[in-house]
């Protein structure tokens, strides 16, 4: 018995530590902005994270096959992966400040493609569709959804009705299934940003507006000066897929932590990086995607995050996780990852 006891006391410690993992529902648009791609790295190698399902609100094919790479890079090929319609061809091109480089379709055809292969984005889920059957599976009370992007899979959660999932409509299976909202969107008290104007500004004003129960919003002013990925460009694996997802968008420059810090509030809460800077309130989006906070003492589900640290503070601690998460997805010295891999090759390697 005593041979066996720590053994089974660590089989126990195991089993505790799955229990606390947190369900998370990552919704994205995997696009425009590397930050995406931190922010899900970070999701799937987190060890208090349960990564239930990704739906991307942006309907480029390229992405839903650059978010199939990820996962398969870090580890959770099963995780499985939506995206709004109808898809298109299109590329990220930087007509803004021309010094932004395109990099969701060069992950998609560098990197082993997982369970969406080259060529196959239409086999990924409806995002509805997939909302519905991961919350119908899950136990009431469980989830949490981050959103680090444009609305609008959300928006028509909301709308849904009952089907083979579930009989509860939208509300109702949020209701049930969903503990917290976390939204990377807006400025707080005020103002306007591009995930509630970028894409369809009704869709977000839908979704903040009517969603009930706790929301948690993450504005621009978070994660704007906190400067990340400048050490795993400089000190990361060659072999890393978001270092070379940094290198083809910001050519060696590190960039805003917007999506980052939001899910790594909705994993870990407050912690020693965040605070809250509201006791009373709810958020209020404008038809053109504008924001305003509304000071109603009646009103206390919704809150919005500081950053209760300094932003090179929050930045170190950002970078050290994203040079954990690159490193365990590292091959060993004979070449073999240390996870086990994922269906398919990358194009590269094809050729």
């Amino acid at each position: 018995m005593r041979v066996l006891f720590p053994f089974v006391a660590s089989l126990i410690q195991v089993a505790i530590c799955l229990a606390k993992r947190k369900n998370i529902i990552i919704d994205t648009d995997l696009f425009s902005d590397v930050d995406d791609v931190g922010a899900l790295m970070l999701t799937a190698t987190s060890p208090e994270a349960n990564l239930i399902a990704v739906n991307i609100n942006y309907p480029a094919a390229y992405s839903v096959i650059a978010a199939s790479a990820l996962l398969c890079h870090y580890g959770q090929p099963q995780v499985p992966i939506g995206i709004m319609r109808p898809l298109t061809n299109e590329t990220f091109f930087d007509d803004w400040s021309f010094r932004l480089g395109e990099y969701a379709s060069k992950i998609a055809y560098h990197f082993p493609s997982g369970s969406i292969p080259w060529g196959h984005a239409e086999d990924a889920w409806d995002p509805v569709e997939l909302y519905r059957k991961v919350l119908a599976e899950s136990e009431d009370a469980s989830v949490t959804i981050v959103s680090i992007g444009f609305l609008d899979n959300l928006s028509a959660l909301l709308n849904s009705t009952g089907d083979e999932y579930s009989d509860l409509n939208g509300r109702e299976l949020i209701s049930q299934k969903v503990s917290e909202f976390v939204v990377m969107g807006g400025a707080y008290p005020s103002g306007k940003e591009w995930n509630f104007f970028g894409s369809n500004p009704s869709a977000a004003a839908h979704a903040v507006n009517t969603w009930e129960g706790r929301v948690t919003f993450v504005g621009d002013e978070v994660g704007k000066d906190v400067l990340t990925g400048g050490p795993l460009m400089k000190d990361g694996p060659k072999t890393d897929l978001l270092r070379q997802a940094f290198i083809y968008y910001t050519y060696f420059d590190p960039r805003p932590s917007w999506d980052a810090l939001a899910v790594m509030y909705g994993i870990h809460g407050l912690g020693d990086l965040f605070e809250v800077g509201n006791e009373y309130g709810y958020n209020h989006v404008e038809p053109d995607g504008a924001n305003k906070w509304i000071w109603d003492e009646m009103k206390r589900e919704q809150q919005f995050l500081l950053l209760k640290a300094s932003n090179e503070t929050a930045a170190a601690k950002v970078d050290r996780l994203f040079l954990k998460g690159a490193r365990s997805a590292a091959p060993d010295v004979g070449g073999t990852p240390p996870k086990a891999s994922c269906a398919g090759r990358s194009q590269h390697e094809e050729l």
